[in-house]
């Protein structure tokens, strides 16, 4: 089942929801001696069913979505609205080698929201893209589940970040506790990604960013190429990638830590994700560093 989680072979899956359950299978199977606590995608430990353990811990609610037998080893209250919000702009059409942005994406939010919709979250899922906003409110039950997967897999990039909308009306929720999953390569122009991210901390939510990035985009190492074209604009340049990366690589550092300075100032969860990690590792990072945040 682990192979499954490697980016490229899900790919050829093309099932977001068998792909979202193997990587959902293999994070489980990889936590069994720690629990990761806190407020949004909360998680008690679980553990695979062993002979000799008492069935009276078994979770029925978890065997009957995923098939199989899971011991609940500590109880947290859960139960959250927890939206997905998902950039779709030309940008995350880029690619190394057969894996995208996008695609990448589809399958890290699918597996997040497979893991909420087992928790007994509500999800919603909010795609930005040129002039608008696809909206699917947050709702729990396994059907609204699988609309979130289809529409996932209807995405496709195009044109620049949304451009500035209602986001307090769309956004404004209700009393209950809600958590924000903004997954994006945070391409922008004019500062609209940081004037959103700063509209939705007004409205007192938890927000999660996940800063997407490709391995040849980190290590500029694009197999010789010396043209360049920006997605979104259409602007090409010309680049020897041999002389440009170690000061590309500096400038891209600096960048980096400059984001997670925002970031943090802005009480903000930042983290980076590279698009050749396997979505179990990247799941049990993320929470892992979650977990550290709130000890």
């Amino acid at each position: 089942m682990s192979r499954l989680l490697d980016p490229r072979i899900l790919m050829a899956i093309k099932d977001l929801n068998l792909s979202a359950k193997a990587t959902i299978d293999g994070f489980m199977s990889g936590i069994n001696k720690s629990t990761v606590k806190g407020q949004g995608l909360e998680f008690s430990q679980y553990r695979s069913y062993q002979p000799g353990d008492d069935l009276r811990s078994l979770d029925w609610k978890m065997f009957a979505r995923s098939d199989r037998y899971y011991i609940r080893e500590s109880e947290i209250e859960t139960n959250i609205s927890v939206r997905f919000l998902v950039d779709a702009s030309a940008s995350m059409n880029h690619q190394d080698g057969e894996v995208s942005k996008i695609a990448y994406v589809r399958y890290l939010v699918a597996s997040l929201a497979y893991l909420a919709n087992l928790q007994g979250d509500a999800i919603g899922l909010y795609v930005f893209k040129n002039a608008g906003i696809y909206t699917m409110a947050a709702k729990q039950d396994f059907q609204h589940l699988t609309r979130l997967f289809y529409q996932l897999e209807q995405i496709k990039p195009e044109g620049t970040f949304t451009k500035p909308i209602h986001y307090k009306e769309i956004f404004a929720g209700t009393q209950k506790r809600e958590l924000l999953v903004f997954v994006t390569d945070l391409y922008q122009t004019n500062n609209e990604i940081f004037n959103l991210l700063d509209t939705l901390s007004t409205l007192r939510h938890e927000i999660i960013v996940f800063h997407v990035l490709a391995r040849n985009e980190k290590e500029l190492d694009f197999k010789g190429y010396t043209t360049f074209e920006d997605l979104e604009t259409g602007e090409t340049i010309q680049l020897d990638q041999t002389k440009a990366r170690a000061a590309y690589q500096e400038k891209l550092a600096l960048y980096l830590e400059e984001t997670r300075m925002r970031m943090l100032d802005r009480n903000i969860y930042y983290q980076t994700i590279s698009t050749d990690q396997s979505l179990d590792q990247a799941l049990r990072d993320f929470l892992k560093q979650r977990n550290k945040l709130r000890i």
